[in-house]
């Protein structure tokens, strides 16, 4: 996980930065946002077992929101999009990628269909810039109204087993009717005379500026259980959040979300995807609806598709309980490099050592026998698949 210890004067704070202080949390530099790691001295094994157990609450108000409207504005998402969003119903999500002409990834990220030719993008917080300018270059000749909204929403995800029962109780808000990749709005409106955030914070940005779905709650999750997002004004995300803390939810860091979504194999920008890693090379080929017309980097990712990728993105299970660490090099077992690992972790739910690793083709089959060289020892291995705990999704 790509964190930076150091923190820099240029990042960002959510609208929760102080709650998280409040309550004790560790803060570090990820994706130019000073956000919480964890909140317990004992580690991120206790926010990891209450989202697994029970219920966790994620501050992601750092990732970013980009609308699209106007005549044209889903001829232009299907465009820059590897999924096929044509005909979707109205309150329907989808996952897929943008990309680059030669495959490579720009970014993963969440498409909501709000209605015709009006959808709603979630971009990962690190790429907000990058995908800002490219988004705006692909929308030259487009009929569309394109708004960067990164500013002006707040975002929490409630994830757990426990996570419906959560919403509807603390919340208010029903949400048994949604099913996965699904979303509802609800309106809210803030009073003109409501109170400015402080300034120096995303939260000095004032609520009216918000688009005419103030709030939308959606199920989808980053963590492989049952969850939801609720997306809003930054005093409404707070007013959730205090709410939340006082009824004994979790509150969870970047820590445990990393370790999350890494047990269910999901992929994180800068890990499993980038510039140099397509959906294809990633195992992310049921993203990519290659019989759309077209969109941008379709030809080449049907090349990769036909053709086959030099590089492959497996699981592999180690034989012993050292850790494998992004970079660390994976071995044939003559002793040539053949990839790297992008993550890996002693898993706290399965209490195995697993990774995924970016190798060459030709050892990616299950069952391959291969090494990871871990400092100054090599420790065997063998290819798995890299779901490495069961998703427990309510579909």
């Amino acid at each position: 996980m790509a964190i930076k210890q150091e923190l820099e004067k240029k990042d960002k704070q959510t609208c929760l930065h102080d709650k998280h202080v409040a309550l004790g949390a560790t803060m570090v530099s990820f994706g130019g946002f000073d956000m919480p790691l964890l909140y317990q001295y004992a580690g991120i094994a206790p926010e990891h077992t209450a989202v697994r157990e029970k219920v966790g609450l994620f501050d992601v108000s750092h990732m970013g929101e980009v609308t699209v409207r106007g005549k044209e504005a889903e001829r232009y998402v299907q465009h820059i999009f590897t999924n096929d969003v044509a005909g979707a119903p109205v309150g329907k999500i989808f996952y897929g990628m943008m990309c680059y002409e030669d495959g490579g990834t720009v970014d993963d990220l969440l498409v909501y269909k709000m209605g015709d030719n009006d959808f709603f993008l979630v971009i990962n917080a690190a790429n907000i810039d990058k995908d800002w300018a490219w988004m705006q270059q692909q929308a030259q000749g487009f009929d569309i109204d394109l708004q960067n909204r990164s500013d002006f929403y707040g975002q929490i995800a409630i994830q757990g087993p426990e996570s419906e029962d959560v919403m509807e109780r603390v919340l208010a808000i029903p949400c048994k009717e949604l099913k996965f990749y699904t979303f509802k709005t609800l309106p809210h409106l803030i009073p003109a005379d409501a109170p400015a955030r402080p300034s120096g914070t995303l939260c000095s940005q004032r609520a009216s500026s918000l688009s005419s779905y103030d709030i939308i709650v959606s199920r989808t999750g980053y963590t492989g259980e049952d969850g939801f997002e609720v997306y809003g004004s930054h005093d409404f995300i707070r007013d959730c959040w205090d709410k939340l803390i006082a009824a004994g939810v979790q509150a969870c860091g970047l820590g445990c979300r990393d370790t999350l979504r890494f047990e269910v194999g999901l992929p994180l920008y800068g890990d499993e995807l980038s510039a140099e890693i397509s959906p294809i090379m990633a195992g992310l080929s049921m993203f990519v609806k290659l019989d759309k017309e077209e969109f941008v980097g379709k030809e080449a990712l049907a090349k990769q598709k036909a053709e086959g990728v030099a590089r492959k993105l497996v699981g592999i299970e180690l034989h012993d309980k050292a850790i494998p660490r992004h970079g660390y090099t994976v071995l044939n077992k003559e002793g040539q490099p053949i990839g790297e690992v992008t993550t890996g972790y002693h898993t706290l739910s399965t209490d195995k050592s697993v990774c995924m690793a970016l190798i060459d083709s030709q050892y990616a089959a299950l069952g391959t026998e291969v090494d990871i060289q871990i400092r100054k020892k090599v420790f065997p291995g063998t290819v798995i698949k890299k779901k490495f705990y069961d998703k427990h999704y309510k579909l």
